[in-house]
């Protein structure tokens, strides 16, 4: 759904969309397993810099929910992760801050986004705030013991025959320091 600014001249815009899955492509470990609603409301706010020039800025709010698999950080199975999220951003047009010269901006403006000429697509809007609002890591169990790392066989379903992985010989050096501690006296 492409919004733009003469569409919200008159009133606010408010939509209702579900996006199906499939449709926004997240990485390769995020797969979207249900119907994305998006609902919300989109306002015009005209921005005056000068008695001749203003910027007319979209302000998007809205609220998602959807059901989407994560691949496992150590095993690589999916990962049943349900989401549900609120936004409320500013977007302006790229062409209103692309001024050659330098200048300092304000901490609000640091929270506002840009759209093209053509207008702001609400797919990538929900696109971004669902990859933003995924947990950064996400495991299947909190004991999950992974991929062995010689063939790949998932330890959580099975013992893999491979030998425990042999030592590297450069550690050999520090192999006595175990029995250290023994050797110390602590004087204080």
């Amino acid at each position: 759904m492409l919004i733009t600014p003469i569409q919200l001249v008159d009133e606010p815009l408010k939509f209702d969309e579900i996006i199906p899955p499939g449709a926004l492509d997240f990485t390769s470990d995020i797969r979207q397993v249900s119907p994305l609603p998006v609902k919300g409301i989109a306002d015009l706010l005209v921005e005056h810099r000068s008695s001749n020039s203003h910027v007319n800025d979209i302000r998007l709010r809205a609220h998602y929910s959807s059901n989407f698999e994560i691949l496992c950080a150590r095993c690589v199975d999916p990962v049943a992760v349900p989401l549900e999220g609120d936004f409320d951003l500013i977007f302006r047009p790229e062409s209103a801050d692309a001024d050659a010269a330098e200048r300092a901006i304000t901490a609000d403006e640091t929270e506002i986004g840009y759209y093209q000429e053509s207008g702001l697509l609400l797919e990538d809007v929900v696109r971004e705030q669902v990859l933003l609002s995924l947990p950064t890591r996400t495991l299947c169990t909190a004991d999950c013991k992974g991929l062995c790392p010689r063939c790949g066989q998932n330890l959580n379903q099975a013992k893999c025959s491979c030998d425990e992985a042999s030592a590297d010989p450069r550690w050999n050096a520090l192999a006595g320091l175990g029995n250290l501690t023994d050797k110390l006296e602590l004087k204080h």
